[in-house]
């Protein structure tokens, strides 16, 4: 009798753990091995899907399929990263008040039966509320996103930071984009319902 296929999500993000538990079906979760630095005159999306087949492959499993997924984020072309400290977040949110950053959100597929991989990028483009310093540190106390692209936690209180979010996919800019990956999964012959 044959095993059931595994599924394997190739990331550490509390995040992307809690976003594929919405769709019910039995996964595993394994560290990926990935070095994030952006190449010479790579685009975000570019930079959001290289390193999700490259989470998605640094991961070895048998009979599985294997989600690989990152985000990326810029401001004017300029990237954007996960800030880290308070005063990178600060910073990165002085910057964002009143303008649109536009988020990439690429999600990975890979077959370790066949090697073979489907990916996509779903695009998100958040245009934030003109902030005060009172409103930003208020924020960054409470909501501590430091491990958040561009600092704006959109699940929590970074909602109130947010005028507006255009995107086909709104999980995407949690960093998992469900709307592609169920389409990925069905595919594969894992569909979610």
């Amino acid at each position: 009798m044959a095993q059931p296929r595994r599924l394997v999500l190739a990331s550490t993000s509390r995040y992307r753990k809690e976003l594929l538990g919405r769709l019910g079906l039995a996964f595993e979760v394994a560290a990926p091995e990935a070095d994030e630095s952006p190449l010479p005159g790579e685009s975000p999306a570019e930079l959001a899907l290289r390193l999700a087949v490259l989470k998605a492959r640094s991961v070895r499993a048998a009979n599985a399929l294997i989600i690989g997924s990152d985000q990326s984020a810029a401001l004017e072309g300029r990237l954007l990263g996960k800030p880290g400290s308070h005063d990178v977040a600060l910073c990165q949110l002085r910057e964002l008040s009143g303008k649109a950053a536009d988020f990439h959100t690429a999600v990975a597929l890979l077959d370790s039966n066949t090697g073979s991989i489907e990916s996509r990028v779903v695009a998100c483009r958040v245009t934030f509320r003109s902030l005060d310093e009172r409103r930003i540190e208020a924020y960054l106390r409470r909501e501590q996103p430091y491990d958040c692209t561009g600092s704006a936690k959109a699940e929590g209180l970074g909602i109130a930071l947010i005028a507006r979010i255009e995107t086909e996919d709104p999980t995407s800019l949690i960093g998992l984009p469900l709307i592609a990956l169920t389409e990925l999964l069905e595919y594969a012959g894992m569909p979610a319902v």
